[in-house]
């Protein structure tokens, strides 16, 4: 069956709503993190995406300022003690990260997609001219 297919111009926001980047319709995601097979609406297979670790520095990038600050405050402000910091930093910090997880994963595939990333095809282009002798 033949479907008609809008490819997506913003990967960001398709990715982060979790859509299928070449349709715009079927579900990027099976479960909570784990990504589909492919696509349940135009067969796209998700094979090609690999984000890796990026979710995680990402998440752990953003999140890290403000935790950083918002610690500092209520220690500035009512000098805790460490337990306090442990109930209430420590947790808001983890759900930040885990929150961003899986709006940056769709991110990153979509992505990938977008821009038809391959794996070290900027490497092999680099080698290539390397071995002309054009760097």
């Amino acid at each position: 069956m033949e479907h008609d297919h809008r490819e997506t111009t913003n990967p960001a926001l398709t990715g982060i709503k979790g859509l299928c980047p070449r349709c715009q319709t079927g579900h990027l995601f099976n479960g909570v993190l784990s990504l589909a097979p492919r696509c349940e609406i135009c067969g796209l297979d998700y094979s090609f995406a690999d984000p890796a670790d990026g979710p995680a520095f990402f998440a752990m990038t953003i999140v890290a300022v403000p935790a950083l600050l918002f610690a500092l405050w209520l220690q500035l402000a009512y000098e805790p003690a460490l337990w306090v910091h442990l109930l209430i930093t420590l947790p808001l910090t983890l759900i930040a990260c885990i929150a961003l997880l899986r709006p940056l994963k769709g991110w990153l595939v979509c992505s990938q997609y977008f821009h038809k990333a391959e794996e070290g095809s900027i490497d092999r282009e680099w080698h290539r001219n390397a071995a002309k002798g054009n760097k």
